[in-house]
């Protein structure tokens, strides 16, 4: 069997300063799922890299065949890797559309998806129309209006409609400090529309999901490590929770991802744990992989990737068993 593992900002010729930090996130994902794919018996896993990761000194697990990206010939290699492979896994960004538009690519490749349908990853990254769906089936997420308008309440979130990765993100108190953060996500390039949200106190955690046909399985829910400073930054996370959060967390992200048809693969749900269960709120759903899957993959007694294959193509997953001890994962490292 032939995988191809596509990660985005991986393979650019060039690593933007800007995409700095999610082509670190990035390359820990990449690595990991190329290493877990690579220890499958009978499977061949290609890849595809640009000179930005080359130059700055990474390299892929020994045997994951690499194809270097030439400038302007992204796309053209993309469909001659996935044509020919028996699945491809992408991992991209929702913004301008890049997650939605590289399955697209997939589909015209004649090739087999590990991922969402390019429907839900649409619905699904628009913080706006998701908010929308999930607030008419009942399940709690913050009020979600675009800039420029009045904020609900304050503290308040402004933040990127399709945006990833705390991209251009901002805590704000008062009418004054939303229309500089408006004004500060232009200066960071963000050039698309931005939303704003009530501020909801409480434990950020993130909850994934392997999907496949007639299959949906709950994976450790993971405490989301954040900066302080009101930028709401991704630092990694720490698993497991104790059963009583888990159950909360897992319960909640399960009935938001019954607002979104079409998910599949690997599927992440940010949510927040209040002081009591009534206040938790579905923040939003990644319908891709995760950072979480590095911290996962370390929590596992199973191949985290050879159980994603199987739930995707409807057969019986690897036993399901995870390790007690906790492990805590940044964006380069974990530790147990």
């Amino acid at each position: 069997m032939r995988i191809f593992v596509y990660e985005h900002l991986c393979a650019e010729a060039a690593i933007r300063t800007a995409a700095a930090s999610l082509a670190t996130e990035g390359w820990a994902m990449l690595a990991a799922l190329l290493e877990d794919f690579r220890r499958l018996p009978s499977v061949t896993v290609e890849t595809m890299l640009g000179r930005g990761v080359r130059s700055a000194g990474l390299a892929p697990p020994h045997g994951v065949v690499v194809h270097m990206v030439k400038e302007g010939e992204e796309k053209a290699l993309f469909h001659r890797l996935a044509g020919a492979a028996d699945r491809t896994l992408v991992v991209a960004p929702e913004f301008d559309d890049i997650l939605a538009t590289r399955l697209r690519w997939v589909e015209d490749a004649d090739g087999l998806s590990l991922n969402s349908t390019p429907d839900a990853v649409l619905l699904a990254g628009d913080k706006l129309r998701l908010a929308g769906g999930l607030a008419e089936r009942g399940v709690p997420t913050p009020a979600t209006a675009c800039w420029p308008t009045a904020a609900s309440s304050f503290p308040a979130v402004c933040k990127p409609r399709y945006g990833t990765g705390s991209q251009a993100t901002f805590l704000v108190r008062d009418e004054g400090e939303l229309r500089r953060a408006a004004d500060a996500a232009k200066a960071e390039d963000w050039a698309g529309d931005l939303i704003v949200q009530p501020f909801i106190p409480g434990e950020a955690v993130s909850v994934s999901f392997l999907i496949g046909p007639g299959r949906r399985l709950a994976m450790p829910a993971a405490a989301q490590h954040l900066s302080t400073d009101g930028r709401f930054r991704y630092l990694g996370g720490s698993l497991p929770l104790d059963p009583q959060r888990n159950a909360r967390a897992t319960h909640l992200a399960a009935r938001a991802l019954d607002a979104v048809e079409g998910l599949a693969g690997y599927v992440g749900v940010d949510v927040v744990l209040g002081k009591a269960a009534d206040r938790d709120a579905v923040i939003e759903i990644n319908p891709r992989l995760t950072t979480s899957y590095v911290g996962l993959r370390a929590l596992a007694r199973f191949n985290l990737a050879e159980a994603l294959l199987a739930v995707m193509e409807g057969d019986e997953p690897p036993r399901w068993e995870w390790r007690t001890d906790q492990v805590r994962f940044t964006l380069t490292s974990r530790d147990r």
